[in-house]
């Protein structure tokens, strides 16, 4: 299939169509350097014709001669077919995290067996190659006993005003970023939730609190433990109480935007 100048770039589901592999295959192939996607501004992967080539000949090599994927990757490296390797840069999360652990003088194994967490995945996120989502995320404030405001690392001093380029921004697993509206002395945890197609919150989590959202474009399914489930549509506000557990995803075609409040700002 030739790519049109319009569409130079491909996201994840366009891509795992195109060369016949399941998006979770395509993020395993990425972690061991098969493909090296650029990425937007709120980390969405965009992958180029280049590496659709590479992609349709890695899965040849799997269904045709039946070759692993670290075999793959070794074969195509000695071809010259794979980029040189890049030293992924940690995340002012994933430091933030490392931090907490380190200043606790906790192994990455104790943290794994009490939130229940992979160690693999634990190190990851904080070595900045994978972002948790906000279920993981709020299990791992919970632990070290934080809110998920503070990976913001937001000043004390209130702005007043806060300009979109100023927003403090926090990614919240794949196609999950949130932007922190104010911060300082505050009741009020004002977010703007910006979530891709299929994205969501990974699973249900819980905090004290309450929670008022207001889409303003796009869809979003929320899902109370209770049983209860909500299509919001934009215009739609939403209440509930915080400790009731919760999560929720983008069933659309588009991006989502949610005001999203918390108060306190336990979250």
């Amino acid at each position: 299939m030739r790519l049109s100048p319009a569409k130079s770039y491909l996201h994840i589901g366009d891509v795992a169509k195109l060369v016949g592999i399941s998006p979770t295959v395509l993020r395993l192939w990425e972690s061991l350097g098969l493909v090296r996607p650029k990425r937007t501004r709120s980390r969405y992967r965009l992958y180029t014709p280049e590496d659709i080539k590479v992609l349709k000949r890695a899965r040849y090599l799997r269904k045709v001669r039946g070759m692993n994927a670290q075999s793959i990757a070794l074969l195509l490296k000695g071809q010259g077919l794979l980029p040189p390797a890049r030293t992924p840069e940690a995340t002012p999360v994933g430091i933030r995290l490392r931090n907490l652990r380190l200043r606790r003088h906790l192994a990455l194994a104790a943290v794994s067996k009490a939130t229940g967490i992979s160690v693999s995945f634990l190190s990851a996120v904080e070595r900045g190659q994978m972002s948790a989502s906000v279920g993981t995320l709020r299990k791992l404030a919970r632990f070290y006993e934080v809110s998920i405001l503070s990976l913001f690392n937001p000043s004390d001093a209130n702005p007043h005003r806060v300009r979109p380029a100023e927003r403090k921004m926090l990614d919240a697993g794949e196609g999950v970023r949130m932007e922190l509206l104010a911060w300082g002395n505050t009741v009020m945890e004002p977010h703007l939730f910006r979530v891709a197609p299929g994205a969501g919150s990974g699973e249900a989590y819980a905090h004290e609190g309450e929670e008022f959202l207001f889409l303003l474009r796009g869809q979003l399914d929320i899902s109370l433990d209770d049983g209860e489930s909500f299509k919001l549509r934009p215009g739609d506000s939403f209440y509930f109480e915080s400790s009731t557990p919760h999560r929720w995803s983008n069933p659309g075609q588009e991006e989502t935007w949610v005001l999203w409040v918390n108060t306190p700002p336990t979250f």
